[in-house]
């Protein structure tokens, strides 16, 4: 196999020593907005996951783990830069508006949590979360194609698993990227499995991010624990496709710590000492031991951020469950600009058997 050189950036390593020579840009209030992010989405993970056990909450796909990834990349972006998640992106949407209710609200199936608003209550152009496998990546695509065509200083980023490199929307989207020197920056989130699938059985390639090379894209690895790394390689990205030096596709080596969504069972496929090996590199500790040493954070400020965490979670679940429920006849509503005559009657039907369940009540929708 002939032998490609890929670039491997990180900064801190697992016991969040430097490694490297630290961006400029590195002050304790940067990595204080890291972490209180990093933490708020992990506590909003662990009560989502309880809230699906406990029936208030559909399939639900936890992202311990990929902090660093949700919150590096989310912060990296401009506010008029187009976001294009999958579904594992909860933290990267947090941070870039999307409350932790609404994302509760598109778990829980309604799909006004897909709805997203800016901060001054605009429609927000982020894309929702896309479950179908790579297929977010051609949007990606389309959005950097219309940036470039009307000359907008704008990029469009995207994410994706491991395992959704191995699909066809993958490399078609990578090469129009390539070919048409987009304004695109592509993540691949490798938690190592994909499902049950482990990443060595993914892809023969030693690396995920050389998927790129034959693209003609700009591509790199960076440690996906590593807050840090994850920024500054897509700050970079980000600026350098904005300024028309074509597109980047960064490959974030993580770990999913937790089931691939609650309707899965890890223990069946996944040795415990390799998890138990994963927790000693996860990001959280990482950043928080390297912010102890420095004496910019301390077990006062971490009970705190704890606590308040706690109460912002338990905010937004009230929040959720304070939703009048989604009329069960927008089963239909959103799936033609104009409903076919031959669904008519049974629109009527789901209405009917809707006001049944409730009693007869009148519907509002």
């Amino acid at each position: 196999m002939t032998h490609v050189d890929i670039p491997f950036l990180r900064y801190l390593d697992e016991e969040g020593r430097p490694v490297a020579t630290l961006p400029t840009w590195l002050d304790k209030a940067m990595l204080h907005t890291f972490y209180r992010n990093m933490v708020m989405v992990r506590s909003y993970d662990k009560k989502a996951i309880a809230l699906q056990r406990t029936g208030k909450l559909g399939t639900f796909p936890s992202h311990l783990g990929a902090e660093a990834v949700g919150i590096g990349v989310g912060l990296a972006m401009q506010p008029e830069d187009v976001y294009v998640p999958y579904y594992r992106d909860m933290p990267t949407l947090y941070v870039r508006g999307v409350p932790m209710e609404q994302n509760l609200q598109y778990w829980g199936g309604d799909e006004r949590g897909s709805v997203f608003y800016k901060a001054d209550g605009e429609l927000s152009e982020d894309l929702p979360i896309c479950v179908p496998i790579a297929t977010q990546i051609t949007h990606a695509a389309g959005i950097a194609a219309a940036f470039k065509l009307r000359n907008q200083p704008r990029v469009a980023v995207v994410t994706i698993g491991d395992g959704g490199t191995s699909k066809g929307d993958f490399l078609e989207g990578l090469n129009c990227a390539g070919v048409w020197h987009l304004p695109m920056v592509m993540i691949i989130n490798n938690n190592q499995w994909a499902i049950s699938v482990p990443r060595k059985l993914q892809s023969s390639a030693p690396t995920l991010a050389q998927k790129g090379i034959g693209a003609g894209v700009r591509s790199l690895q960076v440690d996906g624990n590593d807050v840090v790394a994850v920024y500054e390689a897509t700050r970079a990205a980000v600026e350098r496709a904005r300024s028309g030096k074509w597109p980047t596709l960064i490959e974030a080596v993580s770990y999913r710590l937790g089931d691939h969504t609650t309707a899965d069972d890890a223990t069946r496929y996944r040795d415990g000492a390799e998890v138990e090996a994963a927790w000693a590199r996860e990001p959280v500790k990482r950043l928080r031991q390297f912010m102890f040493e420095r004496d910019w954070w301390d077990e006062q400020q971490e009970q705190a951020l704890l606590a308040e965490a706690g109460r912002e979670v338990e905010r937004a679940v009230d929040a959720y469950e304070a939703i009048t429920p989604q009329a069960p006849e927008t089963l239909l509503d959103y799936q033609f600009a104009e409903l076919p005559k031959a669904y008519l009657a049974q629109r009527q039907r789901i209405i009917a058997k809707g006001m049944q369940q409730r009693g007869g009540e009148t519907h509002h929708e």
